[in-house]
């Protein structure tokens, strides 16, 4: 097991150099940068073509791709995510401004989308072709197809217009800070990103249940007496989460990675709306910095589902 969590290692960081190297090529692609979509404008120089020289140059933007390159692989070798051309703070002293409203955001997504999707997959599983089942059934199609936008802009018309509550977007609310006010935030990207997250686990669950039923020691548990609950939720829901750790992986390394449409809907300053404000204002080294961040988590993630398959399953065995 050792040695192959070593290689792992490795080869992830052979992933984060390339996904490194992508962004930095696609963001240096993009047409136009920071100095051409806001210092030019600002700074007091009669002469634009002149402002526009000086201030690249005061940005380190006139020096040649490749050198601008190996300056951004060395700074990451030393935890350097960047500085962000516009408040010209640390990318980790701007992420850890947003991380909590991320974190709050995603924790509750996370929770809603395992708390809805693994009780209805085991539920229409065991109703297998009954009316519960094809209710739920289309439940999960419904909220797979459905896009995330979609569903949290009829959750909000459906709020707006019977006066349930009323929404800050204004005063940012946490739970620390304003419990009730972060819950009427949060509750419908909450919701909406919980119901998207969790139809792919749901119907997934429901398939892995159905095959797990149909293998033989199933049937020596239930020749053996055990109660059908047992039978179920003992011996063939254990088995059937394994392929769907991976799924449920993914959902958790989005708590970093923010969910960007809903944080722009409902005004939450996260990680995912910050991600879109560099992008659009060009202010590519927070973006940058944020994107390797955000492939560090999912590549972490995907690491520790792989050990935990051999802790579930001891068939397992990694060389």
């Amino acid at each position: 097991m050792t040695n192959y969590i070593i290689r792992r290692m490795l080869l992830n960081i052979l992933v984060l150099w390339i996904v490194a190297t992508l962004v930095f090529v696609t963001t240096s692609l993009l047409p136009g940068d920071y100095v051409q979509t806001q210092v030019a404008t600002n700074l007091e120089l009669t002469d634009s073509r002149e402002a526009v020289k000086e201030a690249r140059k005061l940005l380190g933007l006139d020096k040649p791709l490749w050198q601008r390159y190996a300056f951004f692989i060395g700074d990451l070798v030393r935890g350097d995510l960047g500085e962000s051309h516009e408040s010209r703070r640390s990318t980790w002293a701007e992420l850890g401004d947003r991380l909590p409203a991320t974190l709050e955001l995603g924790t509750m997504i996370v929770f809603v989308s395992f708390a809805v999707s693994i009780p209805v997959g085991v539920l229409s599983a065991v109703k297998q072709n009954s009316w519960v089942d094809y209710l739920l059934r289309g439940f999960s199609v419904l909220s797979l197809a459905a896009p995330t936008f979609f569903t949290a802009l009829i959750f909000l018309l459906l709020v707006l217009r019977f006066h349930l509550w009323q929404i800050d977007i204004v005063g940012s609310p946490h739970l620390w800070t304003d419990p009730m006010g972060a819950l009427r935030l949060y509750a419908i990207p909450v919701v909406a990103g919980g119901l998207a997250g969790g139809a792919g686990i749901m119907r997934l669950l429901r398939s892995q249940m159905l095959e797990v039923m149909r293998q033989d020691y199933i049937r020596t548990a239930r020749a053996k007496g055990l109660r059908e609950r047992k039978v179920w939720v003992t011996h063939a829901l254990k088995n059937a989460m394994l392929p769907v750790l991976t799924v449920m992986g993914f959902t958790i390394s989005g708590i970093i990675g923010g969910q960007i449409i809903l944080e722009q809907m409902f005004n939450i300053d996260g990680i995912g709306r910050y991600l879109f404000r560099r992008l659009t204002v060009r202010d590519f080294p927070p973006f940058q910095g944020t994107v390797l961040l955000i492939g560090l988590v999912i590549v972490s993630m995907n690491l520790i589902v792989d050990i935990t398959y051999a802790w579930l399953d001891p068939r397992i065995r990694y060389s």
